[in-house]
């Protein structure tokens, strides 16, 4: 089996993830049945690894798309899984750690610290363990699990193992997984199960048993090498991931509301879980997920899109599926900016939507300018602010992206923040600032309204 992962190998990533920093957080679980995280960025002068002010604009842009297009690739497998954790309470402060987001927490009987690259489209838990056929350099210790009482193998006979749709293979008796990425990335493993350790405060620790995890003792060509993180923690809907894994908790529900980019003061990131979540607003809109056979993320059933208020000429099959893999169109926090799939059946959905744009900005005689990475650039005029506005039309609800998030402004040019997308449709977090978004896995749905995220 395999998975397609192209942002492991990319020079540069932007992903939803998580790290354990005591003086870089806040927990909050006022109710026993959620969970709130909250994460200071890199970018914001609160963090040592403020690095923005010494990148030009053209330089923050061209490292940005990159980040994009490596995230576009993503895939997740499938499989069918029947273990379930049932916590009390799992405190997992956020903050990020370089260009990534990190969990670290703690594994096995010696309590081994580890930090994963939180996924919200990933499914699978994995680090890398000893001995060691061939692993990255990662800067912490790698997991040893003949030092922990409380590691076992992933028996052949469970259903991830054996049975329609299973996620792993039994080889040798053992069970053991072989995932691939684009451009070469891979890592593969034994399936295990072992008791993770999060920590509630300086005193307090919860525990919990037989977390199926990936203990990866072959791994090549992973961007994230010389870092303390040394695997993924997966939040997507596959069987695997904790999402799926600790649902009962969680109820299956999970929440964010992200600051403006351009806040002159970056402000935590708060991620909510459970009845954490804030008591939705009157003009919440709902839009079901879609399954996919062959990856479990966030699809949505988009139908069409509109720029400026003029609603393009898409059929209601433009966005759909198809039966190679390709097309449809998912939600997905860990990629910056949205995607257009160019390879849409009949019509190049990207090159039309851009040609509205441009149509739109010539209408306003608007000078064409170059930037690193993006079709559509344009010399701003003093106190220009009319910018269009994109609306994505999915199925019972309408998505609509103010002007001033769908582009990325300067003072002195603007850019229409939308990259090609060569195998699908991808709704990214430059188009969601200031919008509440719940992923209700248990309803089956999206549901999101506007919110000034600065009071979340």
């Amino acid at each position: 089996m395999t998975l397609s992962l192209g942002f492991l190998n990319a020079k540069l990533f932007f992903c939803l993830c998580v790290t354990f920093l005591k003086h870089h957080f806040t927990f909050s679980a006022s109710n026993p049945t959620g969970l709130t995280l909250r994460a200071v960025l890199d970018d914001s002068p609160g963090s040592p690894l403020y690095l923005i002010e010494n990148l030009t604009i053209a330089e923050r842009i061209e490292r940005l798309i990159k980040v994009t297009n490596a995230r576009a690739n993503y895939l997740s497998l499938v499989s069918n899984c029947d273990a379930r954790i049932h916590p009390d309470n799992i405190p997992m402060p956020i903050t990020r750690e370089g260009l990534f987001y990190v969990v670290e927490f703690a594994i096995g009987s010696q309590h081994h610290k580890v930090k994963l690259l939180m996924d919200t489209g990933g499914g699978l838990i994995w680090t890398q363990c000893v001995p060691c056929k061939t692993c990255f350099p990662q800067n912490l210790p790698i997991f040893n699990p003949s030092a922990s009482a409380t590691y076992a193998r992933l028996p052949c006979d469970h259903p991830l193992c054996k049975g329609p749709g299973d996620r792993y293979t039994c080889f040798d008796g053992f069970c053991v997984y072989n995932v691939h990425y684009t451009g070469g990335a891979s890592t593969r493993g034994t399936a295990s199960m072992e008791t993770f350790h999060f920590s509630i405060d300086q005193s307090e620790i919860e525990s919990f048993k037989n977390v199926i995890f990936g203990c990866s003792d072959d791994s090549s060509d992973i961007f994230f090498k010389n870092t303390d993180i040394s695997g993924i923690f997966g939040l997507s809907m596959s069987p695997d991931s904790m999402m799926i894994q600790f649902s009962s908790f969680i109820h299956s529900r999970f929440s964010y509301c992200l600051v403006p980019f351009a806040d002159a003061i970056p402000r935590p990131l708060v991620l909510r879980f459970g009845e954490d979540i804030p008591q939705l607003p009157p003009d919440v809109r709902t839009t079901s997920f879609v399954q996919s056979p062959t990856n479990h993320f966030y699809y949505l059933e988009l139908w069409g899109i509109s720029v400026a208020g003029h609603r393009l000429p898409f059929s209601q099959s433009t966005f759909q599926y198809r039966a190679n893999g390709k097309g449809g169109c998912f939600i997905d926090s860990g990629a910056l900016f949205t995607q257009i799939d160019a390879g849409t059946v009949g019509i190049n959905a990207y090159a039309a939507v851009m040609q509205v744009f441009a149509s739109y900005y010539e209408s306003k005689s608007l000078r064409r300018t170059t930037s690193r990475g993006f079709e559509l650039c344009y010399e701003r005029p003093p106190n220009y602010d009319d910018f269009a506005s994109l609306t994505f039309h999915f199925n019972g609800a309408d998505y609509t992206v103010a002007g001033e998030y769908v582009n990325l402004i300067s003072p002195d040019i603007f850019c229409v923040a939308i990259i090609k997308g060569t195998y699908a449709t991808m709704l990214g977090a430059w188009q969601q600032q200031n919008k509440r978004l719940i992923y209700d896995v248990g309803m089956g749905a999206l549901q999101f309204a506007d919110e000034n995220c600065v009071n979340d």
